[in-house]
């Protein structure tokens, strides 16, 4: 380029490089003819101002901040417009954070339902300062779309932004205007209860608590994004570990909720018109809540301490207990059975053996229980005896046993022989054997068919005992009550392994989530340890196990001292009481056990959904405990192991069934209530007529044929007068709970 032209533009470029800039300013925003006013703001000070789709407006603040004595700050905006379409923008530019939020604020609760709020504050975060003071700027930008929007601004400092220890601090919170506060942990402090109350259930509100962190989330829609957090009525409470936050702080974050069916309240009336679109929000002016939130020391580590070893203590002593008095109890039958070796040696003077009264053995003379003599209590009756014993020595011999003999007294105290209760079995040991030792599979019912042929043997013993109404094998009937204990055994080992993996599950759920309402402890007195959230619940437990341990290790050393007394032909042994099973008591143990430890599981994280765990075994031990008393009196008669145990399954269905579809369910419960009462009629039935009728097709011809033979054509009472009494007082118990 030469000419005239060049000439130009070096002039243009010497006037460009001597001539001074132009002054800076802001740069457009996209749509170009928008309009930006910046404004110096002061806190405490009310702005009522404009903005429409042509303005922006930037309020700026600064504050100092002082790291020994932290503020909160909080932003407050009230639109005065009502135009829901086109919401007002507000965007809080700070150090380390920004915060945007819209006027109306739109916040959802179920079924996508929308709630409007003109009204909304915000607490900003504050970051964290190194220096002793330092002065922070932070911007607050005010935009929108609508043509022209009024709102009113207001900035204030949090006096109380900082929570101590053991004092109570009030406020109010709505869905829109949520709060929260900073905590900070003593030195001599590392565990914390936050507890927060309210004087009304309702509107529903969460507790959360969060790190140091922005931006910090204290909304309806996002509190649970991160910490800890659970809803609450009136109550609330979450313990807090400093080990948890390396800050050694935390924020004490509480929302109120749009809806209150996260805490069983009803969902509220949501109106819908032709004219009215479904998408459009609803105004909740009301929702304000009135709280109260105190932080409080927690236990400290010594205490806890102490307090499970005094809980192991309490558990221990009672063994502790039981081996002194088994050590007393040992001491007491050696120091008897040389006393009565040496009242059975014959006496040097006499040559006889000696007598010992039965006021020291504690029991009464067998003379009076002369069952089968000619007498009660007279002198025949006394001279049968004396007939009976006629000569010196009478040899008595048992299947398998060594015979032995006795001595016929010749002082008015019983001999030696008789106090270890002896009596004669020659016609006993005789009876043909019906049952085989392999016929362990037997049925629900028992019958004896021995009876007849037993029945004048026991007639014509002198002392009739307790074991001669057992007629049937006891190896047979060993082996029927050990299945109990097996099948037992088993149903704890299938049923413990999925639980124990669920609420491994459930806890692993609730510290990663956070959501502590997945669990429903009592979180005043619950006390973490570990990963556990309530280990004190866990613990309590403890005494079913070793109690149920207790119980299993006493019934070993019954069977093992009952073994050696059956091997050295001991007559008590042999003789006294009915026929001893253990099988029955080795299951009630293990159920006591199994009791504990499922209840121990429930309370790991207790909920809804697995309430069944902590009532299984109740019901196996009540059934246990149950048959174990029947067996007590009909030592010929018992259940099926199998069909107990089976009852018992059906039992725990309809308790898993009520809690599960029983909540609320107004036509569960009338089914449910009309088979229960059939099924106390047919029990009652079959109790009162010992079983002595039968469930057909003719039932109801029966029973019309009953009531009118006994109510209408004559008026008369029940046949069991006291049966029928019992009965109606139990079902009428039954029936009221």
């Amino acid at each position: 380029m030469s000419g005239p032209g060049a000439a130009v533009l070096a002039w243009a470029l010497l006037a460009g490089a001597l001539l001074p800039a132009p002054p800076a300013r802001p740069q457009p925003l996209p749509h170009g003819g928008r309009k930006v006013q910046e404004k110096e703001a002061q806190f405490n000070s009310t702005y009522i101002d404009w903005v429409d789709a042509n303005l922006l407006n930037i309020y700026a603040f600064n504050h100092s901040v002082r790291r020994s004595r932290p503020e909160g700050v909080r932003v407050s905006v009230n639109v005065l417009s009502d135009q829901n379409d086109r919401p007002v923008l507000f965007v809080v530019r700070q150090k380390e954070a920004v915060v945007s939020f819209q006027v109306p604020l739109i916040l959802r609760g179920l079924y996508q339902r929308k709630y409007a709020y003109q009204e909304v504050s915000r607490t900003l975060c504050q970051p964290q300062t190194k220096a002793e003071v330092e002065t922070q700027h932070f911007y607050v930008d005010v935009s929108t779309l609508s043509l022209n929007t009024s709102y009113q601004l207001r900035v204030t400092r949090v006096e109380n932004f900082v929570l101590r220890t053991n004092e109570r601090f009030s406020f109010n919170a709505t869905a829109a205007q949520p709060q929260y506060f900073k905590y900070e942990f003593p030195e001599e402090v590392d565990s914390v209860i936050v507890k927060v109350t309210s004087a009304m259930a309702f509107p529903c509100s969460v507790i959360s608590i969060q790190d140091i962190l922005c931006p910090v989330y204290d909304l309806d829609n996002n509190v649970a994004f991160i910490g800890m957090y659970q809803t609450m009525t009136k109550k609330a409470a979450i313990t807090v570990q400093k080990k948890d936050f390396p800050s050694h702080s935390f924020y004490v974050v509480v929302v109120v909720k749009t809806e209150d069916e996260a805490c069983g309240g009803a969902l509220p009336y949501y109106p819908l018109s032709k004219d009215a679109s479904p998408d459009k929000p609803v105004d909740q002016p009301n929702r304000q809540k009135t709280l109260e939130v105190m932080v409080s020391p927690a236990i400290t580590s010594e205490a806890y301490v102490r307090s499970v070893l005094f809980c192991l203590g309490i558990f221990l002593s009672f063994y502790i207990l039981t081996l002194l008095i088994a050590c007393w109890e040992s001491c007491r039958q050696h120091k008897r059975k040389g006393l009565l070796a040496a009242m059975d040696s014959p006496s040097l003077d006499t040559g006889h053996s000696r007598s010992i009264p039965d006021s020291f053995l504690n029991h009464g003379p067998y003379d009076s229980y002369g069952y089968g003599s000619f007498g009660n209590g007279s002198s025949s009756s006394t001279e049968g005896v004396t007939d009976s014993l006629g000569s010196t020595e009478v040899s008595y011999s048992y299947v398998g046993q060594e015979q032995f003999k006795r001595r016929t007294p010749s002082a008015p105290t019983r001999p030696l022989s008789i106090a270890m209760g002896e009596r004669s079995l020659e016609n006993v040991a005789g009876r043909p054997r019906l049952d085989s030792l392999s016929s362990v599979e037997e049925d629900d019912y028992d019958t004896l068919a021995d009876i007849d042929y037993d029945k004048n043997v026991i007639r014509t013993k002198q002392y009739l005992c307790v074991a001669d109404l057992a007629r049937k094998d006891k190896r047979v009937l060993r082996k029927k009550y050990q299945i109990y204990f097996w099948n037992i055994a088993t149903i704890a080992v299938f049923y413990a392994l999925p639980v124990i993996q669920l609420v491994i599950t459930y806890q692993t759920v609730v510290n990663v989530t956070g959501n502590q309402d997945i669990c429903y402890y009592n979180f005043l007195c619950a006390h973490p340890l570990g990963n556990l959230s309530a280990f004190n619940n866990i613990l309590s437990n403890l005494g079913y196990v070793l109690l149920g341990l207790l119980f299993l290790l006493i019934i070993l050393q019954r069977e093992i001292n009952y073994n050696r007394a059956l091997l050295r032909n001991d007559a008590h042994a042999l003789e006294c009481g009915i026929p001893k099973h253990f099988g029955l008591f080795y299951a009630m143990g293990t159920a006591l056990m199994m009791e504990g430890l499922l209840s121990a599981c429930y309370h790991v994280c207790p909920n809804y959904t697995n309430f069944q765990f902590d009532t299984s075994f109740m019901y196996m031990i009540a059934g246990l405990c149950m048959l174990k008393l029947y067996q007590k009196r009909h030592p010929d008669i018992n259940a099926s192991a199998y069909s107990a145990y089976a009852c018992l399954a059906l039992v725990i269905f309809f308790s898993v069934v009520g809690v599960v579809f029983g909540k609320g369910n107004t036509a569960f419960w009338i089914v449910f209530s009309v088979i229960h009462i059939v099924a106390t009629l047919l029990l009652s039935t079959q109790l009162y007529y010992m079983g002595r009728w039968k469930l057909d097709s003719g039932i109801l011809r029966r029973i019309l044929h009953v009531l009118y033979t006994d109510c209408v054509r004559q008026c008369s009472g029940p046949m069991y007068v006291d049966r029928m009494v019992l009965l109606v007082m139990g079902n009428i118990i039954n029936w009221s709970l």
